[in-house]
């Protein structure tokens, strides 16, 4: 799993640790990770996936249908997940302030043994901590 998932792009490392069952992926520094891809490369290497939480920096907007999103590049971008912490972002929509989130992007349904995650759908970000307002 470990070659597997460190020949995705973007990837700049892959930790593997069995005892604790996670897997942390670092990003190249001017890499783009694409989550998505990640998950299926996992299931695709004979694995299953729990969950997936990241660590995100970037800037709060609203799209066209006035959701929140977290903007971490020009051309990526997360949906965010209404909770208790989202609403704490409001007022940085659209300033130009970068924060750090870590967040949730996937967690599989409860009950089931190895399904493959659905990549079709966008990713939705479940805000777990905001780490850092600039």
């Amino acid at each position: 799993m470990k070659q597997h998932l460190g020949r995705q792009s973007g990837v700049q490392s892959v930790d593997v640790s069995l005892i604790d069952g996670k897997v942390e992926i670092a990003p190249k520094k001017d890499g783009r990770i694409d989550p998505p891809q990640l998950l299926k490369a996992v299931y695709d290497s004979g694995v299953s996936v729990a969950e997936m939480e990241i660590t995100a920096q970037g800037k709060v907007v609203r799209d066209s249908s006035g959701h929140l999103t977290l903007s971490v590049s020009p051309n990526q971008s997360f949906l965010i997940s209404p909770n208790d912490l989202s609403k704490e972002l409001e007022p940085l929509a659209n300033n130009q302030a970068t924060i750090t989130i870590r967040g949730q992007l996937y967690k599989k349904s409860e009950g089931k043994k190895r399904t493959k995650p659905d990549t079709s759908a966008p990713l939705k970000l479940l805000i777990l901590e905001i780490q850092r307002k600039e």
